[in-house]
């Protein structure tokens, strides 16, 4: 599916005119996601659970379309902006239901999260659009300015609220003071605002796609702005629908995970892994339409917004309502961050990628599940 029949106002298959120009699929599907959610499909036994799964792809593919509709409108890099918050809104919203829920037992939620969410995004989706493009396309370029400024903001945030707390010694265990926690949460917010203003208005350059002549996408007309404003409704509703679908489905996973005398870590990966299913479905289609710098921008962006809006959001139910809330993350875990990062800003280095650095990139991502799985 591309934005030329995305935008195209008449379905040829059918003859059916659209009202807002977008396909009778894209919009079915996220009702069809908060249906399952409101009938509680994924507890209705391995049919439902089946059927829930399907949904839930389902919406997924949806919200990357709507996403790219939006996108094409208002063009980049607010494109890549505009999946990238969503998304992470809505993990938020989804954390704090949860911390709200289980309480005390949930101190460790939020890093678990952000943390599986970094390494999936660091390695598993940047490795994966390196090595796409570079299979289709040999050799891709973007401009190094941009990612190098997204790489150093996300290495500062990723010290400052994963590693850090380890070492502080105001209070005991990996976790921040409320002093600490305060200061640490308005410059994770702030770094990324500041951050977002670079890319969206004073560098803009520094983040915008080289031409790809052979992207029929980048190349077709601009959507409508009422088929503009259509997408984006329509792409919050299928992001909730991920990511109540993920939530519904999660003790079934649970389950399965324990039955087969797996960590329970797995399901943390897991979820992040269906959360940021949206992200890594635009982003490799992206890279395969060889506009590489899109799906950095994409990837790099989701990775800072998930620490920056997650962890002062969080930060604040902690303080508000006396919650728990550890941070700090194991020996292990800081040796594969400290990797990943690594590896990255030499991946990224020089403007061009080849297959290498995907292969890699994935490689390193499949070092992350073997160790999760066999701590």
């Amino acid at each position: 599916m591309t934005l030329a029949t995305a935008t195209a106002t008449v379905d040829e298959r059918s003859g059916w005119r659209h009202p807002l120009g977008l396909p009778l699929w894209a919009m079915a599907a996220p009702v069809l996601g908060l249906v399952a959610v409101l009938t509680s499909l994924g507890k209705a036994g391995p049919v439902g659970v089946t059927v829930a799964a399907i949904v839930l792809i389902a919406c997924v593919i949806a919200a990357v379309h709507h996403a790219e509709v939006v996108a094409h409108r208002v063009g980049e890099p607010f494109g890549t902006l505009v999946l990238a918050i969503a998304v992470t809104v809505i993990e938020v919203s989804l954390i704090i239901s949860l911390m709200l829920a289980k309480g005390d037992e949930a101190a460790a939620l939020a890093r678990d999260t952000v943390f599986a969410a970094v390494m999936i995004i660091l390695n598993f989706i940047i490795g994966l659009c390196l090595l796409a493009g570079a299979v289709r396309h040999h050799e891709q370029r973007f401009t190094l300015h941009g990612i190098s400024a997204a790489l150093g903001v996300l290495a500062t945030l990723a010290v400052l609220t994963l590693v850090l707390p380890n070492y502080t010694s105001s209070v005991a265990g990996p976790t921040y003071s409320s002093s600490q926690l305060i200061f640490v949460a308005i410059v994770a917010l702030l770094l990324y605002l500041a951050f977002v203003f670079v890319q969206a208005v004073r560098h803009r350059d520094y983040f915008l796609p080289a031409d790809a002549p052979d992207d029929v996408v980048a190349h077709a007309p601009p959507p409508a702005a009422r088929t503009a404003i259509g997408a984006g409704a329509t792409l919050v509703v299928a992001l909730v629908a991920v990511v109540l679908l993920a939530k519904a489905l999660s003790p079934t996973l649970e389950a399965a995970v324990i039955d087969a005398g797996l960590p329970l870590a797995i399901v943390g990966v897991a979820i992040a892994g269906m959360v940021l299913a949206p992200e890594s479905l635009a982003a490799y289609r992206a890279a395969r339409h060889n506009r590489l710098q899109t799906s950095l921008n994409l990837a790099l962006g989701s990775a800072l917004a998930t620490i920056g809006l997650t962890i002062p959001a969080v930060a604040i139910v902690s303080l508000t309502l006396g919650l728990p809330l550890a941070l700090g993350i194991d020996a292990k875990s800081m040796t594969l961050l400290t990797l990943s990062l690594f590896v990255a800003a030499l991946s990224l280095s020089n403007g061009r990628t080849t297959v290498l650095q995907g292969i890699v990139h994935l490689l390193l991502f499949a070092t992350y599940l073997f160790v999760t799985i066999t701590p």
